[in-house]
């Protein structure tokens, strides 16, 4: 008889909790959307960038921001749906019933451990989706000499020479950007095409670009002739600012798309590291937000009882912040020190697992 009434409990909490999830989630990502929108209104006008253009742009962008701000929310929206039950008395006929904290907080986990399946799902295809074509938008609005085609290629013009990459990425913040897989079509003002240059990368300089492990071709009337170059300079007019708009980061890859980025720059022998960190991020992400839920929401059960919302909310965030912050350094201490990235990860969340632990052999 006992197994139907957790069922209840289950069902009575993760309602509670999950509407509170639901508007506190479309609060911030509605929040942080605007926030963006505002600040694309300074580009609107440039090229063919529109301001009808910047709100597709940011509407593009919802479901990745959706997968970013969940742990937050499902943190803040627990506390507020608990925080309503304790209002409404129920929470306190609950405990009087001889359920524990820690059992009430398993049904909170449970409510939210079905929604961040979804959330998952979301920041595996729609969220990555969203963002290459947000940015393809972004790129192609605001100059008419680069684009981006399917797949995330670069497509750029350069007078009479075109140019395609791979990929791009940013090394230094953005102040540096390198280009991998590059074909350099040059073509004669009738049209014809003089050279072919196939290289590894393109790294820029201060003082120009250069292309490494390259092939080029030349192309004559009636003859081709090739040679092979570890190194060459390449004058180029293309913009590695403008690059740097069309590189999709790596946490707003799919693991897919990152797994083959790794692949790619181990087998050329370079660094993948930050694909690599972002890869276990990823990994981690579902635990990262269960035990986030799991283990903050009991620490505030005195205060539900008589704390209101500002005091919840309140809790809530520093909750949040401090989490990411924790997180945050860890995780960089780890990339500083050579620490495995996954180990890195479960750091954090073990850390609040074992505050919860300490907290439930005192109070539960």
């Amino acid at each position: 008889m006992r197994v139907p009434a957790f069922k209840r409990v289950d069902r009575l909490v993760a309602i509670a909790v999950l509407g509170a999830v639901a508007l506190t989630w479309g609060v911030i990502v509605s929040l942080d959307a605007f926030r963006v929108f505002i600040s694309e209104l300074n580009d609107v006008g440039q090229g063919q960038y529109t301001l009808t253009k910047a709100a597709t742009y940011v509407l593009m962008t919802v479901p990745r921001r959706l997968y970013e701000m969940f742990g937050y929310a499902a943190l803040i929206g627990g506390l507020l749906g608990l925080g309503g039950l304790a209002n409404s008395g129920e929470l306190t006929a609950l405990r009087a019933a001889g359920l524990s904290k820690l059992r009430i907080c398993a049904s909170v986990a449970l409510g939210i451990g079905l929604l961040t399946v979804l959330v998952v799902l979301l920041g595996e295809t729609l969220g990555p989706l969203g963002e290459r074509k947000a940015q393809a938008l972004s790129i192609a609005a605001k100059s008419r000499d680069v684009a981006l085609a399917k797949g995330g290629t670069l497509w750029a013009l350069d007078g009479t020479t075109v140019i395609s990459a791979r990929r791009a990425r940013t090394h230094g913040g953005k102040a540096q950007v390198d280009l991998d897989g590059v074909r350099v079509f040059e073509f004669e003002p009738d049209g014809r095409l003089h050279a072919l240059s196939l290289a590894n990368s393109a790294i820029h300089t201060p003082q120009d670009w250069v292309l490494r492990d390259v092939r080029r071709t030349e192309f004559g009337p009636d003859s081709a002739t090739s040679r092979t170059q570890a190194e060459t300079a390449w004058h180029s007019g293309l913009d590695p600012r403008l690059l740097a708009l069309s590189i999709i980061q790596p946490q707003y890859m799919p693991l897919r798309d990152l797994d083959r980025n790794i692949a790619y720059l181990e087998r050329n022998q370079q660094d993948a590291s930050s694909y690599r960190g972002v890869w276990w991020t990823r990994v981690f992400y579902p635990l990262n937000v269960l035990v986030l839920v799991f283990c903050a929401v009991p620490f505030a059960f005195g205060a539900l009882r008589s704390g209101g919302l500002s005091k919840r909310l309140f809790i809530g965030i520093v909750l949040a912040l401090g989490f990411y912050f924790l997180q945050r350094a860890i995780v960089s201490f780890g990339a500083v020190y050579g620490f495995h990235p996954a180990l890195a990860n479960l750091v954090p969340p073990l850390i609040l697992v074992a505050a919860a632990w300490a907290y439930f052999r005192r109070h539960a």
